[in-house]
């Protein structure tokens, strides 16, 4: 099915048109047209035209609006203020522009796709092999997969890339440990845990740091695993495999708790840019970018200075030869461009490493891999904080374990529902306590603009009141069950029909749904889409206060309330889905 073009747009149409009859130097103006609460839209923009060409705003704006004709889309225009124009739509726009969406047997509601579609690549969720998630895990995993989702709803074309951490001097460890102790990671059942897995690692990573940290003969031999590691030998790199591999079981395990579609092509770690680094390193040093310096290979910046005044470098290669996380990166965007033919790449990393991306961009802009066709950004995130402001750890001070927080949140949304439950089994409580608690911790997240710090506050989350996932997973309920109790009478849009002020005010809402996603997708900004969606939640509660559905007084009045109802829970359903969250129908 087409799209469908939005009421905002249709009238910002119409007063372009009346704009260029009125003044031809004007075609380009913007009507600037927003929501307002003097009338359903407001245009500021006469006021700066009106500077431009010198004329009386007012009298301009009565111009104008004397060259727009009413009818079923704008009911009513008039002057206020200055030169403002404020706009009624008529109802019989609203509730037909709605049935349009309603129609869109794809699941769009009538949202269309980007005109300009490129390819973006985007690196989130990046754990490490071998170490368990911990809470500073979760903002890049929900960030990332939202915007991912959002960006391919849009109609671009992403590639998802998790770059775990599964290289390094501390393999030259765990592999000598393993190769010692062969059996360490031998599975009692064919069918192992995530949680197994990680027990394992974790394990083998305490005896192996023991022994490294008391045993200096250990020491050498571990150090010499590092060389043959880099070196490519076979057997070293079969014992790292293992180690990949179980953590992969691992990963797996979290990421399907926090109900997130992580594919194992996607997984590309720092192991996969190797074979670059090297002619990584040869093409910024013949090209000048990259200088020698105390025989390191090193990129300066004028406005990058350490305490001392001296320049801080980006080292790509080290003085002993070996590759930092910058060769890895810089190489990784090299092959994201020229390999995956990416226009756009993005990197939800921790606001911290912005000094370490800000120095890779500016390397590979220098180096002409990224131009104004190729452009890098990282969508940086803050931090996440305990209820006392500080950052999040156990009440020992250690870092919370990923696994452990997700479980809190899954078991205090499950005594939520039990307490709501009407006629759920256990089964069926279980189930909606996933959806429930997993969606309250990736909506608190997502609900705050990402490079802000956010408090976790599993109470908060998971309240049924204010600005929760579960307020806006209980309204879809709520409408689910007003549609199974309407029985035979099914949804069907009535436009004759007048609408009342709440009516009103929930279609207006619901058709801005295109908008939002665009300019979602246009800032990667998920948060624009959850405050919408509560928007949306709290105009269907008003809605659903004031205007009985199932009550109401006439048969075609119960139609289009229930079909007012029925965009909305689509709506909200579309929308929580590009938030990673599950909208169950009974709640």
């Amino acid at each position: 099915m087409a799209s469908v073009t939005s009421l905002s747009d249709s009238v910002q149409q119409h007063l372009a048109s009346a704009l260029t009859a009125t003044r031809p130097e004007a075609a380009d103006a913007d009507p600037l047209l927003r929501r307002s609460d003097r009338a359903d839209y407001q245009a500021n923009g006469i006021l700066a035209l009106a500077k431009k060409a010198k004329a009386n705003p007012r009298e301009l704006a009565a111009e104008v609006v004397s060259r727009i004709t009413t009818g079923d889309l704008i009911a009513d225009v008039e002057v206020s203020g200055p030169g403002f124009l404020n706009i009624t739509i008529g109802d019989r726009a609203i509730t037909a522009n709605l049935a349009a969406r309603y129609a869109d047997d794809t699941g769009r509601l009538g949202v269309p796709r980007s005109e300009h579609p490129g390819t973006t690549v985007i690196d989130y969720a990046q754990p490490n092999v071998a170490k368990e998630m911990h809470v500073g895990h979760l903002r890049s995993a929900v960030i990332g997969d939202s915007v991912r989702q959002i960006l391919e709803f849009a109609g671009e074309t992403v590639v998802r890339r998790h770059h775990i951490g599964d290289w390094g001097t501390q393999f030259g460890m765990l592999i000598q440990y393993l190769d010692e102790h062969p059996h360490e990671l031998d599975h009692k059942d064919a069918e192992v845990s995530g949680e197994e897995a990680m027990s394992n690692l974790d394990r083998l990573y305490k005896a192996a740091r023991k022994k490294f940290d008391a045993d200096e003969e250990f020491k050498t031999r571990a150090r010499r695993r590092v060389v043959d590691l880099q070196a490519g030998d076979p057997h070293t790199l079969a014992m790292w495999q293992k180690f990949v591999d179980e953590s992969k079981i691992y990963f797996f395990s979290v990421f399907e708790k926090l109900d997130m579609d992580v594919r194992d092509p996607d997984i590309v770690g720092e192991s996969g840019y190797n074979d670059m680094l090297a002619e990584t390193c040869r093409l910024l040093e013949e090209s000048g970018v990259a200088v020698r310096s105390e025989g390191a290979l090193c990129v300066f910046f004028e406005d990058i200075k350490g305490p001392d005044g001296n320049q801080v470098p980006l080292i790509v290669q080290k003085s002993d030869g070996g590759y930092g996380y910058a060769a890895t990166d810089l190489s990784a965007i090299r092959d994201r461009v020229f390999g995956l033919k990416a226009n756009t790449l993005l990197y939800v990393v921790d606001a911290r490493q912005s000094l370490h991306f800000k120095m890779v961009f500016e390397t590979a802009r220098r180096a002409g891999w990224l131009n104004e066709d190729v452009t890098a950004q990282q969508l940086a995130f803050g931090t996440v904080l305990g209820k006392d402001g500080k950052p999040f750890k156990t009440r020992e001070g250690e870092t919370v374990r990923l696994v452990d927080l997700l479980d809190e949140a899954i078991d205090r949304a499950s005594a939520v529902v039990r307490e709501k439950a009407q006629d759920l089994s256990e089964e069926e409580i279980a189930e909606r306590g996933a959806q429930v608690g997993i969606g309250a911790v990736k909506y608190a997240d997502l609900s705050t603009s990402a490079n802000r710090d956010y408090k976790f506050d599993l109470d908060q989350m998971v309240s049924l009141n204010g600005d929760t996932s579960v307020y806006l997973q209980y309204a879809y309920a709520r409408i689910q069950s007003i549609l199974r109790k309407a029985g035979d009478t099914r949804p069907a849009a009535r436009p004759e029909l007048a609408l009342a002020p709440a009516e009103r005010a929930l279609g207006l809402h619901v058709d801005a749904f295109a908008e939002t996603v665009a300019e979602a997708a246009r800032e990667y900004a998920p948060h624009k889409l959850t405050a919408y969606l509560y928007q949306l939640a709290s105009l269907y509660t008003s809605f659903y206060d004031k205007c009985p559905v199932l009550k109401a007084e006439t048969p075609e009045q119960v139609e289009n309330r229930l079909f007012l109802c029925d965009v909305t829970a689509r709506t909200l359903h579309r929308g929580m889905a590009l938030l990673g969250i599950r909208t169950p129908e009974r709640l």
